[in-house]
C-alpha cells in the first residue's frame, strides 16, 4: 500500500514549527524501564522457537485455488466459479471453516462503511455495490458433493461442516459460484477508470479466500474495514479470465496460453522482451483503435506458492516489457500496462525500467524474486500490491512513479514472501518495506531519486505528539498518523538499527536470516525480534521497547565540559544527558583549539547507569565545540541542547 506523502509532509512542517517549544529541562528517563530484562512475555515452544525460527513442529494450513471467471465490460461485473482445495495441517480437527468475502466492504451497510469518517478518506466508499453475490456453495469430499451449511457476516463466511475436517492432513474442496460488480473506487485497492480508449480495470480481492487458521489465534476473523490489509494462506493458483477479444489481461503469475490470446506480432514482441535487457513495446498506441476483434478470449494464468492473485484488464493498454536478471541466473519478465494518457519518458514509458531496477536490486540484496513476472498496471489505484503484480496511479510521473513502483514491488518481499498478519501488524509489511525502499532508491541509477534523510528535522513528526505506538492495529491508529506509525517510524527504526546499533554486516545477515526462515510462512512480531537478536548477537529489548511498544521520544544533550585538573592537556571530561524516555547510542563530534577534530561513538549501555554520563576525552588543547549527532542521523526532538561551545 502506498504511503501518504502529503500527510507526512504536513506533519514534518508542523514539527519544524513546534520544535523550539519542545525543550525538556527535567529528565524523564528511567533506565529500569528501558532496560527491563523481562521483554518477552512467553518462552519459545515447539511451534515457534526462542531463537525466532519456526519450531520443529511448526505447521500451517494450505489453500490451492482453481478459478474461472468472465469479465463483462458492459456491466462491469466479474462472475464465475472458485474451487478451493483446503488442507488442514494443524494438530486439531476443524468443525467449521472461515472464508473472506472482501467485496462485501462495498455494500452500503458494511462495517467498513459504518466506520468510515464522515469526511470521507482513502477507505470510504464513493459508490456502493451489492458485494459478493453468492449463487451457491458446495462441499466436495471423498467423491461426494453436497450443499454447504454457511452464514455470511459482513466480509466473512463461516461454513459449518457436516463432519469435522481431520487434523494433520485432512482435505476438503469448496466450490463457490458467485459474481460482483467492480466498484468505481475500491478503497484504493481496486476499481476502474475510463480513459479515452476505454475502461481500465484493476481487479483484486475478487474471489472468496480462505481465512488463516494458525497456532497463535486459531481462526483469524478480523473483518475487512479498509486500512487493515490481509493475512492469507499460501497455495497454487490456476485461473482463467474470459474477456472481450480486444481486451488485454495481465495477472499474477505466468501467462500459459500466450499463443492463443496474442496476435502473431504481439507474440513475437513478447518473446523478444523475455530476452531483452531494454524495454520492448509489445502493444503500441497505434493498435489501441483496433476494434476488429470479435467474441471473447480466455487468458490462462498459473501462480505457484502465492498467498493471493490479482489482475488488470483493458482495451486501452499500451504494453511493454523487458528481461529481469536474477542472482541465480534465472530470468523473469518486467512488464507495464498503461493508457496512452500515461505514456512519456517522464512517466509510464520508464515504468518497466523502474520495475526491472527495483526487482533486481532487492533480489540481490535480500532474497531472490519468487515470481516469473513482475507487472505494473496504471489505473485508478494510487498504489497497491499483490503477488507479482502492482497497481499504481495512471497519473504518477517522474520521481513519484519511481517511489510508488519501488514501494509496491518491495511488498513482494513483505508480505508476499514473508507472510505476516497485516490486519494486526501493518509495520511488519509497510515499515520493513519502506526501509528496504530507501536502500533501493539510493542504489537505483546512481541515486537518481535519492535524498539523504534528515532524521533530526523529522523528529517531531516521527516521535512527536501525533505519533502513535507502532505496535498498534492499523484500524486503531488514527488516519492522520498511519503514515508515520506503519511506514516512516518503523523504517527509521530499521535504518538506525542497521547504521548505528548493529552495523550493516550484522544487520544484513540477521535480516536475510529472518526472510529466509519465514519465507512462505507466518511470522509474528516476536519471531522478527528474536531472529534479529539471535542472528545479530545482541539483546535488543531496549530498542524494541523504545521504538515499537511505546511512543517515547529521544532527547540527548551536552550538559558540561570540564578538564582533568583544570588542564586541557590532561584531557576533557564531557557530560551528556538523556532527557527523554528513549535510549540510543550517542555520536559526538569534538573540535579543539589546535584544529584537531574527532568523532566519539558511545554504545547505548552508557544509559544503563542513568540519564547522565561523563566520559573522558583525550584532548591535547582546549575544546571549542562538542556536538551530539552532527550528521542528523537521530530523531532528537530538541537539537538546541545538542551543541556546547566554549565561551569566547
Amino acid at each position: 500500500m502506498r504511503y501518504n506523502k502529503i500527510i507526512f509532509t504536513a506533519l514534518w512542517l508542523t514539527a519544524c514549527c513546534v520544535q523550539a517549544a519542545s525543550a525538556q529541562t527535567t529528565s524523564r528517563y528511567n533506565q529500569h524501564e528501558v532496560f527491563d530484562p523481562l521483554f518477552y512475555k512467553s518462552d519459545g515452544n515447539e511451534y515457534r522457537s526462542a531463537s525466532g525460527a519456526p519450531g520443529p513442529k511448526y505447521w500451517q494450513n494450505r489453500a490451492d485455488y482453481k478459478i474461472n471467471v468472465t469479465l463483462d465490460t458492459a456491466q462491469h461485473t466479474v462472475a464465475g466459479t472458485t474451487i478451493i482445495n483446503y488442507k488442514n495441517n494443524s494438530p486439531e480437527e476443524l468443525p467449521f471453516l472461515w472464508l473472506q468475502l472482501d467485496q462485501n466492504v462495498y455494500q452500503q451497510d458494511s462495517r467498513g462503511e459504518a466506520t468510515a469518517l464522515v469526511s470521507g478518506g482513502r477507505y470510504a466508499n464513493k459508490t456502493f455495490t451489492k458485494g459478493n453475490e453468492i449463487k451457491s456453495v458446495h462441499l466436495i469430499q471423498n467423491g461426494k458433493t453436497q450443499e454447504a451449511d454457511y452464514i455470511i457476516n459482513d466480509t466473512r463466511m463461516q461454513i459449518r461442516l457436516p463432519q469435522a475436517l481431520k487434523a494433520s492432513g485432512g482435505t476438503i474442496e469448496i466450490k463457490i459460484v458467485y459474481a460482483f460488480e467492480i466498484p468505481l473506487y475500491g478503497t484504493d485497492r481496486m476499481g476502474r477508470v475510463l480513459t479515452k480508449n476505454g475502461w481500465v480495470y484493476e481487479v483484486a480481492q475478487w474471489y472468496p479466500r480462505m481465512a488463516v487458521y494458525d497456532d497463535v489465534l486459531g481462526w483469524n476473523t478480523l473483518p475487512y474495514l479498509g486500512a487493515g490489509e490481509f493475512y492469507l494462506e499460501y497455495g497454487d493458483f490456476d485461473y482463467t479470465v474470459t474477456a472481450p477479444a480486444n481486451v488485454i489481461v495481465a495477472g499474477s503469475g505466468e501467462l500459459v496460453n500466450a499463443a492463443q490470446v496474442l496476435t502473431p506480432v504481439q507474440l513475437s514482441r513478447y518473446t523478444k522482451a523475455k530476452n531483452s535487457a531494454q524495454t520492448v513495446i509489445i502493444r503500441d498506441s497505434t493498435e489501441l483503435g483496433n476494434t476488429a476483434a470479435r467474441g471473447n478470449l480466455t487468458w490462462h494464468f498459473t501462480c505457484k506458492d502465492a498467498r493471493d492473485i490479482a489482475w488488470g484488464a483493458s482495451r486501452a493498454f499500451i504494453w511493454d516489457a523487458a528481461r529481469i536478471d536474477l542472482p541465480s541466473g534465472k530470468k523473469a519478465l518486467a512488464q507495464s500496462l498503461y493508457p496512452v494518457e500515461s505514456a512519456g519518458q517522464d512517466a509510464w514509458s520508464r515504468s518497466t525500467e523502474f520495475v526491472k531496477g527495483c526487482i533486481e536490486h532487492d533480489s540481490k540484496s535480500w532474497y531472490e524474486y519468487t515470481y516469473p513476472v513482475a507487472t505494473n498496471v496504471a489505473g485508478i489505484v494510487g498504489g497497491m500490491e499483490y503477488p507479482g503484480i502492482v497497481f499504481c496511479s495512471w497519473k504518477s510521473r517522474k520521481d513519484g512513479l519511481w517511489f510508488v513502483t519501488n514501494h509496491e514491488f518491495g511488498h513482494n518481499w513483505f508480505p508476499m514472501l514473508v507472510g505476516s498478519n497485516e490486519r494486526k501488524y501493518a509495520w511488519m509489511d509497510e515499515g520493513l518495506n519502506t526501509f528496504i525502499n530507501e536502500i533501493g532508491t539510493k542504489a537505483f541509477n546512481n541515486g537518481e531519486f535519492y535524498k539523504r534523510p534528515d532524521a533530526q528535522r523529522a523528529a517531531n513528526a516521527i516521535l512527536g505528539p501525533a505519533s502513535e505506538v507502532v505496535m498498534s492495529s492499523p484500524e486503531v491508529i488514527q488516519p492522520g498518523a498511519l503514515a508515520v506509525g506503519a511506514y516512516y517510524k518503523p523504517a527509521m527504526a530499521m535504518r538506525l538499527l542497521r547504521s548505528q546499533v548493529l552495523g550493516e554486516e550484522r544487520f544484513d545477515y540477521a535480516f536475510r536470516t529472518y526472510i529466509k526462515r519465514w519465507a512462505y510462512k507466518h511470522p509474528t512480531p516476536n519471531d522478527f525480534f528474536r531472529t534479529m537478536e539471535n542472528a545479530a548477537g545482541e539483546d535488543l529489548g531496549w530498542f524494541w521497547r523504545g521504538w515499537f511498544l511505546n511512543s517515547w521520544k529521544l532527547d540527548q544533550g551536552v550538559k558540561d565540559v570540564k578538564y582533568v585538573d583544570n588542564d586541557p592537556a590532561k584531557g576533557a571530561l564531557i557530560t551528556i544527558v538523556n532527557l527523554e524516555q528513549m535510549a540510543m547510542p550517542v555520536v559526538i563530534a569534538i573540535k579543539e583549539v589546535n584544529g584537531k577534530t574527532s568523532t566519539v561513538k558511545l554504545p547505548v549501555e552508557i544509559w544503563q547507569r542513568g540519564g547522565t554520563w561523563t566520559f573522558r576525552y583525550a584532548a591535547t588543547s582546549p575544546l571549542t565545540e562538542v556536538v551530539i549527532d552532527p550528521d542528523h542521523d537521530f530523531p532528537d526532538v530538541d537539537p538546541a541542547n545538542n551543541t556546547w561551545k566554549a565561551a569566547e
